[in-house]
């Protein structure tokens, strides 16, 4: 049953680090409008499941005044919010109260702060350190997001939304990671990858929105287009075993995606996402409704 809807406020962030997802950067384009926010929050509220709204990007705080009346408009509609950020703003404790205050005030029960190597480098007093100060000096709900370096092979602890534990500390190769950081890992032949193992598409818990429209059940694998179908209806009629991605990969993971499409992989994959990321890329022209927007593979 779904509960949460994941805004994707915008793809542009001030970090372009290797292991996202969605290949954002600083010239990453795609931006929520606020006519175009207040069109899917309706919507979100019609979905009777769903309790939890979350702001994210990219990095959300870019668009500051955005991001608050959104915020807004979700309290109003009796949803619960929460903001995930890589803290680029806390550039001192007193600083960082300053941005979170009205955040606090408008009630957002969660925030996520990106915490390790991958946003801050080495560098112990980093901007996550005061922001996390900040939110606790202010009574702030407050976890960390933080990712392994994946040379080291293990799973670094990491909790996430509403205090939970992260699954997958270290990364998921999808996205910027798939080209920058697969690279002298060890790999397992493609046959081998049965199963989705960080996803349940035959009934999603949270989905992600961008301000085009997409729908994402992962990232870059959309339910379809809450501009051209409204967000409850596609909600509503969602048939994962009829989607012609999901469907084979809830019944034999990315491999049943290659095999029921007619794709060979010739190489060693380094997870289930390194390999269903290829796939799907290699999909994506047939099936552009499904696999949105080209710019989170890395297609300009």
């Amino acid at each position: 049953m779904l509960t949460g809807i994941h805004f994707l406020l915008t793809y542009s962030c001030t970090n372009e680090c290797d292991h996202c997802f969605l290949y954002c950067s600083p010239s990453a384009k795609g931006t929520f409008t606020l006519s175009r926010l207040d069109e899917a929050l309706r919507e979100t509220a019609k979905v009777a499941s769903v309790r939890w709204v979350y702001f994210e990007g990219g990095e959300p705080f870019l668009f500051y005044p955005l991001m608050l009346e959104g915020i807004r408009m979700a309290r109003d509609l009796g949803l619960q919010t929460g903001v995930v950020t890589n803290c680029y703003w806390a550039t001192s404790v007193e600083d960082a109260v300053l941005w979170l205050t009205p955040l606090r005030e408008l009630g957002v029960a969660d925030l996520s702060l990106s915490d390790d190597v991958f946003h801050h480098g080495q560098d112990q007093d980093n901007p996550a350190k005061w922001a996390l100060a900040a939110a606790r000096e202010l009574d702030f709900p407050v976890d960390t997001i933080c990712i392994a370096q994946p040379a080291t092979g293990e799973q670094t602890a990491a909790t996430g939304a509403k205090g939970e534990p992260v699954t997958g500390g270290n990364v998921m190769y999808r996205g910027r990671a798939v080209e920058k950081l697969t690279a002298g890992l060890p790999r397992a032949p493609w046959e081998r990858f049965i199963e989705c193992p960080h996803e349940d598409l035959e009934d999603p818990q949270r989905v992600h929105v961008d301000p085009f429209g997409n729908v994402h059940l992962c990232q870059g694998l959309s339910m379809g287009n809450m501009w051209e179908i409204p967000l409850s209806e596609l909600v509503a009629k969602y048939n994962p075993h009829a989607h012609p991605i999901c469907g084979p990969l809830i019944r034999g993971g990315p491999a049943e995606l290659a095999r029921h499409h007619g794709i060979t992989p010739t190489e060693g994959y380094v997870d289930e996402c390194h390999l269903c990321w290829e796939v799907r890329k290699a999909l994506i022209d047939r099936f552009p409704q499904y696999l949105a927007p080209k710019q989170v593979y890395g297609i300009a």
